[in-house]
């Protein structure tokens, strides 16, 4: 298993190496010059106090991040600095990316932290259930519901959850984080809590119902494959309860290829969910990255690509790892 992991680790590497140049070189080509736009933005800033120049500021920033270079050299000269974790001041907050990166990536995992814990509660019983009682109008019901969270998309489910219970009922806001009653200074800390908390309950569920579908689906085909196998029939055979049948031998059987895509979506917790945030302004890591892009703000861009390589590899990393944990039967060669 150590060696398995370290030469997982090195093709990691390897792969992030080749993920990223393609990153930087798309980047590097975007049609517009962001880097002439933020130049003189800083330039216009920066004049009024005798500050640098249009054409320094244009130097400067081309040196730093490689642009002016070519796409190769430019890329290593990239690459240098965020192997160091240097990934330079973002030009949209005016604030080093690792700094704004901290200031807002709790508030992305703990909405992926509630998310997640719902996904599970709801999801994985429902698949079993529909399994369970498969062709009756429970199962075409679970089938229906999955169906429509696989299909509908964020900005419709977002959408429906404001005019109905922001709109309509009233009972929260359209979007923002905090109430517009809200006082910071007159707040005490269970206040400011509860009010970010009652925020985060349309943009919970939304996230919850275009997740639950796959993993409803996903578990109720798992399962259906283990209660076809010959083990399950050996063992109604010798008279055990119907209860101990599902929930000891098919149950843990049907988690085995679940427990691996949960282990996967761990990293997610902390990549933000960018569509949900951003529809919602959540000021998470999503929303942040969301406002950076459309501004051409490199720095910051490639600081959050660079996190979801490095997420998505380790996600799958960990998918491999808990397989071979949770089935005996899986071995590393």
């Amino acid at each position: 298993m150590f060696k398995f992991i370290v030469r997982r680790l090195l093709l990691s590497v390897v792969i992030f190496f080749f993920a990223m140049f393609l990153i930087y070189t798309l980047i590097y080509n975007l049609p517009s010059s962001y880097v002439e736009t933020t130049a003189r933005e800083l330039a216009a800033a920066s004049s009024k106090m005798g500050g640098k120049t249009y054409k320094q500021w244009l130097d400067q920033l081309n040196e730093q991040y490689g642009m002016n270079k070519g796409v190769v050299r430019g890329y290593f000269t990239w690459l240098g600095s965020a192997v160091k974790g240097e990934f330079g001041t973002s030009w949209k907050w005016n604030m080093p990316c690792t700094e704004k990166f901290s200031s807002c990536i709790w508030n992305s995992f703990f909405l992926g932290l509630i998310s997640f814990i719902f996904e599970i509660i709801i999801a994985i019983p429902l698949g079993v259930l529909a399994a369970r009682k498969q062709y009756s109008i429970t199962d075409y019901t679970v089938t229906c519901v999955s169906l429509i969270g696989i299909s509908l998309p964020t900005f419709f489910v977002a959408t429906l959850l404001k005019l109905i219970f922001a709109v309509k009922l009233r009972w929260f806001d359209i979007s923002g984080m905090h109430s517009r009653n809200y006082i910071a200074e007159n707040a005490t800390q269970l206040e400011t809590i509860l009010d970010i908390a009652k925020h985060f309950v349309l943009p919970a569920i939304t996230l919850i119902v275009i997740s639950i579908g796959g993993l409803m689906r996903y578990t109720r085909t798992n399962m259906l494959e283990v209660l076809n196998a010959d083990y399950i029939r050996t063992a109604r055979a010798k008279g055990l309860p119907e209860s101990k049948v599902i929930g000891y031998h098919a149950f843990r059987n049907t988690l085995i290829p679940v427990v691996t895509i949960l282990g996967g979506s761990l990293p997610g917790l902390f990549s933000g969910a960018l569509i949900t945030e951003t529809l919602f302004a959540i000021d998470g890591i999503g929303y942040a990255s969301y406002y950076s892009m459309v501004g051409g703000d490199i720095p910051f861009t490639m600081f959050y690509l660079s996190l979801m390589s490095v997420l998505t590899l380790l996600g799958n990393l960990i998918s491999d790892i808990l397989y071979a944990v949770v089935d005996p039967r899986v071995r590393v060669n």
